[in-house]
């Protein structure tokens, strides 16, 4: 299962990437226009309200369990500058116990 979980890390890396990369390629390297298409139509808005809300529900998991019983978590709040898509596999691949 670590395994699976180290293949979606990367791969919640390189997708999401991907798609910044030929976004700003279409914008001629700009940034304009990112956020507005975020929320240009309810289908899109529903898609980032429900990723918003998993991602914040997860880091106020992880803040939560530090407090709770105070380890490192650096290593778990840092993906998140990449992404809830490598945040939350990189979490599961960390603490998941072998069988």
């Amino acid at each position: 299962m670590k395994k699976i979980y180290l293949i979606l890390c990367v791969l919640g890396t390189i997708f999401p990437y991907y798609n910044l990369y030929m976004f700003l390629k279409l914008n001629n390297w700009a940034m304009d226009g990112f956020w507005s298409l975020l929320y240009e139509n309810y289908a899109v808005s529903m898609i980032s309200y429900d990723l918003s809300f998993a991602a914040l529900t997860f880091l106020i998991y992880i803040i939560y369990t530090y407090w709770s019983n105070p380890k490192k978590i650096f290593r778990y709040i840092l993906p998140f500058f990449i992404g809830f898509s490598l945040a939350l596999p990189f979490y599961l691949y960390d603490t998941h116990q072998s069988k």
